[in-house]
């Protein structure tokens, strides 16, 4: 029975460190910073379009696409801003106090370069 145990105990050892399981795991960090070390970042010259206090907003296009990239003062105004943008459709990457906005294949490739995470927008229209 003993060297049953240890043989189960050596599979599930196995498995792990082969998928990737395991304390040696990388989670890839998401990035912060001011929008243009965020645009630089992610391979782009923003072109601002937005500069006040609460938001900064700039459009990009790099060789994945074009997108928006904004910065926030707050998190709650990130958050106001998100839940608004979300009735209109669109793919979003978001970060602690930054979102990219753009399609799909896009938002993909920026996560790469940012991490963050992906959320989903529905859109609403009377159609």
């Amino acid at each position: 029975m003993r060297n049953d145990a240890r043989v189960v105990l050596g599979v599930v050892v196995a498995v792990a460190v082969v998928t990737g399981c395991g304390s040696s795991s990388h989670t890839p960090t998401t990035a912060s910073g001011t929008l243009e070390q965020l645009a630089a970042r992610a391979d782009c010259k923003p072109v601002v379009s937005t500069n006040s206090a609460e938001l900064r907003q700039a459009n990009c296009a790099t060789k994945d696409g074009r997108y928006v990239l904004a910065t926030f003062a707050t998190d709650r105004g990130q958050r106001e801003w998100i839940n608004e943008a979300r009735d209109y459709g669109g793919v979003y990457l978001v970060g602690r106090k930054w979102v990219a906005v753009g399609e799909q294949p896009v938002v993909t490739a920026l996560h790469g370069r940012l991490g963050g995470s992906v959320e989903t927008g529905t859109m609403h229209s009377g159609h």
